[in-house]
């Protein structure tokens, strides 16, 4: 089909076809909507299991930081000229480590040296290109800008440098840059009959406006935010659905609406795991409720994170008890937006000051609490910085010593970061409440990672 194609889905409806607000039949909905209807509801979907994923926000500002960081060690001279080890990897590895959608994520970025790709690790020419890539993206505030700075890239010609950036950049503006990969590639051309090839920036760009007058055709049901159609056109570039068929065919509609139902009974089995992910989901919670309970215990006020508050715990909601609104010289000051998201802060009663801050880092990348505990530490509260506890099960104490050794994190050796193992936490949780007296105990059975 003709690259143009897409026409038939951006443009006004044309007389012959359907309303598509209007259901013909039980499955006589135009069939992206039949088809968006389907994959939302479906358990295992990408809009399920990633977009309404709630600790996926929480890594917005982390990674927006962390861009923010490459930026400044090029222009300072001291990003290097390695990938390992480097800001870049941190960043980069905290967006693969999200669910499915990303997963590999890092390759594009990986140094290939008998390739020499990406080039901008041993040419400082390239390398400060792609930092003012970076900069002028997160300094711009709409879709010119960003397309302006794409552009202003693609015309170095930077060998190796191509779309996969972009994801970076969705993580900056997620309303104007969608994420990429080979799978959204190959869904979007399923979907619309185009042929967008990979690679090559003018190629992303042409997705990006049809993805965009795509999703504001079907506004009412997806999301401002481009993540929620990036999760439909991965799900169907995958393999998990079929994109329906673009010719008025009877039988290859009747086919579709079977396979759709197929997907659906499918969507069953996958709820064996998806319990095990609500599993994880409680556990971080249970054991921001034991960290709630212990400051209650040990005379301190409560903030649970802003965006768990709600969660269920032990009958009633999490939140329950804790402060209602931080302290001003907290919310209001430098990193406010980040200190909300800690999962647990517990604070003078008298003073307000922050006695502890915690970290829950059951299965999600640790980068983001270390980061949330840096705006903490070096913001309003930097006379807090002896307080502050990275939680999680005893076998990731090695993976959070792995983090805290990387050169985009030597500043934290300072801040005496230490580890709290579950285990310790729920074993002593109860005779530290009764018996213990201010952070004392809690110290003595954390460990110290610097």
């Amino acid at each position: 089909m003709p690259r143009n194609a897409l026409t038939s889905l951006t443009s006004p409806l044309s007389r012959s076809e359907p309303d598509p607000q209007v259901e013909l039949t039980p499955t006589g909905l135009e069939p992206i909507r039949a088809l968006l209807a389907r994959w939302k509801a479906d358990p295992n979907a990408t809009y399920q299991t990633w977009f309404l994923w709630e600790d996926r926000l929480k890594n917005f500002r982390s990674i927006r930081r962390g861009i923010g960081q490459v930026v400044a060690e090029v222009d300072a001279g001291t990003f290097g000229n390695a990938y390992k080890g480097s800001s870049l990897e941190t960043v980069v590895g905290s967006i693969a480590e999200q669910r499915q959608i990303f997963r590999g994520a890092d390759h594009a970025f990986l140094w290939k040296p008998k390739l020499r790709i990406p080039d901008i690790y041993e040419n400082r020419e390239n390398q400060l290109a792609f930092a003012r890539f970076l900069n002028s993206c997160v300094c711009c505030t709409g879709d010119e800008g960003v397309v302006a700075a794409i552009r202003d890239l693609d015309a170095r010609r930077i060998k190796g440098l191509g779309p996969a950036a972009a994801n970076l950049i969705y993580f900056v503006h997620p309303t104007i840059a969608p994420p990429f990969n080979t799978a959204i590639v190959k869904g979007y051309n399923a979907l619309t009959g185009a042929s967008v090839k990979l690679g090559r920036w003018d190629e992303y760009l042409a997705m990006r406006s049809g993805i965009v007058a795509t999703n504001s055709r079907y506004r009412d049901l997806l999301s401002n935010d481009l993540g929620a159609i990036a999760g439909l056109l991965f799900d169907l570039g995958s393999g998990r659905y079929a994109a329906p068929p673009r010719a008025d065919d009877e039988v290859a509609r009747a086919a579709w609406e079977a396979d759709l139902a197929r997907v659906r009974e499918e969507g069953a089995k996958a709820e064996k795991r998806l319990a095990a992910q609500r599993d994880g989901d409680r556990t971080h919670a249970e054991v921001q409720g034991w960290l709630r309970d212990l400051g209650s215990g040990l005379g301190f006020r409560v903030w649970v994170a802003a965006n768990d508050r709600g969660r269920a715990y032990t009958g009633g909601r999490l939140g329950e008890g804790c402060l209602e609104a931080l302290p001003e010289a907290l919310a209001g000051g430098p990193g406010g937006d980040a200190v909300r998201l800690i999962d647990v802060l517990w604070l003078h009663s008298g003073t307000g000051r922050v006695a502890a801050a915690f970290e829950v880092e059951h299965t999600t990348s640790i980068y983001s609490g270390i980061i949330r505990l840096l705006d903490l530490a070096l913001g309003a509260a930097a006379e807090s910085a002896r307080g502050l506890f990275l939680v999680a099960p005893d076998d990731r104490e090695e993976e959070v010593r792995a983090q805290l050794a990387r050169p985009a994190f030597s500043r934290v050796g300072d801040l005496r970061v230490r580890f709290l193992a579950y285990s310790e936490l729920e074993t002593h949780r109860h005779s530290m409440a009764r018996f213990g007296q201010g952070m004392k105990a809690v110290e003595a059975v954390a460990r110290a990672l610097s």
